[in-house]
């Protein structure tokens, strides 16, 4: 992967036809936070990955709601259909870069549900961008939230795919110094050097599937994506990195492992285009890295857990024809016979 000149684009104009994210202005409170960084890196207390540049995420509550209007407003019509994609020359797309203020508590996430929901009704968004949208930030986070207590301290150290090497210094420094030839891994690396963010995909199916591959050791790829990612609270990403992006924990929390090859990297974006390696070749000098590797992703050094969908052939499941009815005292809720209660958020 290193040891050439990768092949990046410096022009960063959006390509989807949305309007470009509003950005805060920063203020004397950004001049002095600053200031008190530089000098703490200076000082040797601290030390830090990526450029430093103009504040892309708000920080107060006011600057929330200003881009969470501008979001819903502009962008939410678009989220749909481009939702998984990715573009070399358009690093925001149709994203609400709202996951930093909704960690920080400036948002309220219920209340950010009811302005997606409110677009959809009043006919402002179509209702594939609002449900996909919607299902990211009440299903997939809050489903993040309460695994990782679910699943206790211990969960961080789960490496049941018994990954054992150390990451290299190319990729714990954001590829300072450009010698990553893969252009899919190049771009990404560059915005989360540049922004200390990038959207679901690139973290999944870029850094985390490339990880994964390589047998790299999960929690080192946990801390690096809680250090390197503005959004990188430890209950977001543990169990996003541990147990969906490496599939450390052997199947706890997915069904099978994230991992791909470069035919996917191509058709979800635009990257492959003039990158070095060929993502139709699976062998030799110039085959796709992530072809390379794809076929030797080690399994899980455990036996299933029994009645597990994902490991049961379905020969085994009877046919809907031979299944018996299912029957319920008349007039009772199955909600009253099996009640649920959950942590509220």
């Amino acid at each position: 992967m290193a040891g050439g000149t990768s092949t990046t684009t410096t022009a960063k104009q959006p390509m989807l036809g949305t309007a470009e994210p509003w950005w805060p202005a920063e203020d004397e409170i950004d001049e002095e936070v600053r200031a008190d960084l530089d000098r703490w890196e200076r000082d040797g207390d601290v030390s830090f990955v990526g450029d430093d540049g103009p504040r892309r995420f708000a920080v107060t509550r006011r600057e929330a709601l200003h881009a969470l209007r501008d979001f819903v407003a502009n962008r939410l019509p678009g989220f749909g259909p481009h939702e998984d994609a990715m573009l070399t020359a358009d690093d925001w797309m149709a994203h609400s870069l709202l996951s930093a203020p909704i960690n920080l508590g400036l948002l309220d996430p219920v209340e950010v549900v009811e302005r997606a929901e409110d677009a959809y009704r009043n006919g402002d968004a179509p209702l594939a961008s609002v449900e996909g949208f919607v299902r990211q930030l009440i299903g997939w986070r809050d489903y993040m939230w309460h695994l990782y207590w679910h699943f206790g301290h211990d969960y961080r150290q789960s490496n049941k795919l018994q990954a054992r090497r150390h990451l290299p210094d190319w990729f714990t420094t954001l590829d300072a110094d450009g010698t990553v030839e893969a252009r899919c891994l190049s771009e990404v690396l560059r915005g989360v050097r540049e922004h200390g963010w990038v959207h679901h995909i690139p973290r999944l199916m870029v850094l985390g599937n490339y990880a994964m591959q390589r047998g790299w050791r999960p929690d080192e790829v946990t801390d690096w994506f809680h250090r390197s990612f503005v959004d990188g609270y430890d209950w977001v990403m543990v169990a996003n990195v541990v147990g969906m992006s490496q599939y450390a924990d052997g199947g706890l929390l997915a069904t099978k492992p994230y991992a791909a090859g470069g035919a996917y990297i191509d058709k979800m974006s635009d990257f492959c285009g003039d990158c070095r390696y060929n993502p139709r070749l699976r062998v030799g000098p110039d085959a796709c890295p992530f072809h390379r590797r794809l076929l030797v992703v080690p399994r899980p050094q455990r036996r299933p857990p029994p009645g597990q969908p994902a490991h049961r052939p379905a020969v085994d499941r009877p046919h809907p024809s031979q299944r018996p009815p299912r029957t319920r005292p008349p007039g009772r809720s199955p909600w009253k016979q099996h009640p649920v209660t959950l942590p509220c958020w």
